[in-house]
């Protein structure tokens, strides 16, 4: 039930504080009673807000801002949340601050931080922030109401109408509405409306989005150029530098992208998914010390955690293994065992279990078993399942082994199977290969996969262009056939959508491809490390009821879905 404002009944209404100090957790419990809310929620530690918050929707969030001896911080909490898209709309989340200046609180989480609370502060002071936050929540409840009813096109059409006529909060709609139009893919659009906003108020979030829509429309080194300019202004802005990251990892600047996610790291040092992404670079670029040190701590903080990547504990068992730490490897072990039981049916963290329990199994010199376990991922290869984090890890498997001198006739057979589905772009090529890094043939053998790839592509072009687009497409189809490879598929998609006018008979071509495109399962349009479509750095956060079924959009079903409960 609802007041007529639109704001919940005040017995429906929970909120939750967050404030490693006793006493004033006392205080705003007695405040928020008076307040007129009934349900109130106490932690005293931010990895147990962290969990609360993946599992219950509260109306108002109060964090301190800092822990002290925790090394945690509000801040680190609210980003990781708004990157894991687990802050709905409707939740009011204010930062609580005992620090004269507040002006970096303000300005580090303008998505999803509605206010700050200055300690100390009296009753009335706190009714008129809560009353002032919940009333932004009623003006936009259309727009709120369009995204839960998934009508994401009459939500971005509010956005933008409410900015031009600058009506109330029109700010914040602009935000809103250039993210839908960025996840709906109509990147044009929304960096006209991010530039928008830059010529009426510049804001460090329009100029990020900016660049996240270079990013997405296919102009990472554009990206990169803008977001450097944005850290010149701003230096300790940390989702620029996730974003920095990205697109230096697309590109395969990889020595660039570990740097920039150490200082992001840095910035925010108990940021789980920041420590991520140091440990996984790290891990990639070789540097196996750092790669430990990180990725153990991502473990500590945040292994029960949504925003936890189990690929992480991957690569960590493989740090162990190059470290020979043995008690390492039965942690990992250990860790997945209990992650099975959680999520018994998750065919992607049985497979990483399995790349886990291989190693343990080279660590304890047991080579046979090893061998049988390795040739049963193997024979996924041409599995729809098999992704490319699933081929990464398989190529550090045979790396190993090769390093270890068991010999094993397929491994040279098995790589190249490898490359030739997914080598399709540098930076994907760089990542499989730097993840075979142990045994440096593998990764000559990856890069050269690359190389056929694109002659491949040229050949079939060149054929296109000499007036057979026919025959391109055959030639496209069979290479794909035999390869996997999504890269050459798409491109016989484009040839066919550009010349079915001069194609005889386009129809069972078409059908050809979309019966292979089944077959293949998705494949990444560029590098990533783990898990990257739920987690939008310096995006507003945007939830609704189910998934989108925009066809075309396969980001929104990502980013607009309900975690599970």
């Amino acid at each position: 039930m609802a007041t007529e404002s639109g704001q919940p009944a005040a017995t429906q209404i929970q909120a939750l504080i967050v404030d490693s100090n006793a006493t004033s957790r006392s205080i705003l419990v007695g405040q928020l009673r008076e307040y007129g809310v009934a349900r109130i929620v106490q932690c005293s530690r931010v990895q147990d807000a962290r969990s609360r918050l993946e599992h219950t929707v509260f109306d108002y969030v109060l964090c301190d801002q800092f822990f002290g001896d925790a090394n945690s911080s509000g801040q680190t909490l609210l980003d990781d949340l708004r990157r894991a898209q687990l802050l709905p709309f409707s939740t009011v989340f204010f930062m609580v601050t005992a620090e004269a200046s507040y002006a970096a609180v303000a300005e580090a989480a303008e998505s999803a931080l509605d206010g700050y609370l200055l300690k100390p502060f009296t009753p009335s002071a706190l009714f008129e922030r809560l009353s002032l936050a919940r009333l932004r929540k009623v003006h936009l409840k259309p727009i709120f109401d369009a995204i839960e009813a998934e009508d994401f096109e009459q939500a971005a059409a509010l956005c933008v109408e409410r900015f031009e006529a600058r009506q109330p909060y029109w700010l914040y709609a602009a935000r809103i509405g250039s993210e839908l139009l960025l996840r709906l893919g109509r990147h044009d659009e929304a960096r006209t409306l991010f530039e928008a906003v830059i010529a009426a108020r510049a804001l460090p979030w329009a100029k990020l989005g900016v660049a996240r829509a270079q990013i997405e429309s296919g102009q990472a080194a554009r990206a990169i150029t803008t977001l450097q300019g944005l850290i010149g202004e701003d230096a300790s802005f940390a989702d620029a530098y996730d974003v920095l990251g990205r697109a230096q990892v697309e590109l395969g600047n990889f020595a660039q992208a570990i740097e920039t996610y150490r200082t992001a790291s840095t910035l925010t040092p108990d940021s789980v998914v920041r420590l991520q992404k140091l440990g996984m670079m790290s891990y990639y670029m070789g540097d196996r010390e750092t790669a430990t040190k990180v990725l153990a701590r991502a473990v500590i903080l945040g292994i029960d955690s949504k925003l936890f990547d189990y690929q992480s504990l991957v690569l960590l068992t493989f740090a162990y293994y190059a470290d020979n730490d043995r008690k390492g490897i039965e942690r990992c072990m250990a860790d997945f065992v209990r992650i099975l039981e959680r999520h018994p049916e998750s065919a992607r963290i049985r497979r990483f279990a399995e790349v886990a329990r291989a190693l343990q199994l080279i660590q304890q010199r047991q080579f046979s078993q090893a061998v049988e376990s390795v040739r049963g991922m193997a024979r996924e290869i041409t599995a729809s399942s098999f992704d490319f984090e699933a081929a990464c890890n398989l190529g550090s498997l045979l790396a190993v082994l090769a390093a270890t001198s068991i010999e094993l006739p397929e491994g040279e057979g098995w790589v190249r199977a490898l490359g030739m589905r997914y080598a399709n772009t540098r930076g994907l090529t760089e990542l499989m290969a730097n993840a075979c890094s142990l045994h440096e043939p593998y990764g000559v053998l990856v890069r050269d996969c690359l190389l056929h790839i694109n002659k491949t592509a040229e050949v079939s072009m060149a054929q296109s262009l000499a007036g057979d687009p026919a025959g391109a497409v055959q030639n496209l189809l069979q290479q794909a056939e035999e390869s996997l490879n999504a890269k050459l598929l798409d491109l016989s998609q484009q040839v066919l959508l550009r010349h079915s006018a001069r194609i005889a008979s386009p129809e069972p071509l078409q059908q050809a491809i979309d019966a292979l495109r089944q077959r293949m399962g998705n494949a990444p349009a560029r590098a990533m490390l783990g898990q990257e479509s739920e987690r939008r750095p310096g995006g507003v956060v945007l939830r609704a009821r189910g998934p989108a079924r925009t066809p075309a959009s396969p980001l929104l079903q990502d980013d607009l879905s309900t975690p599970p409960s």
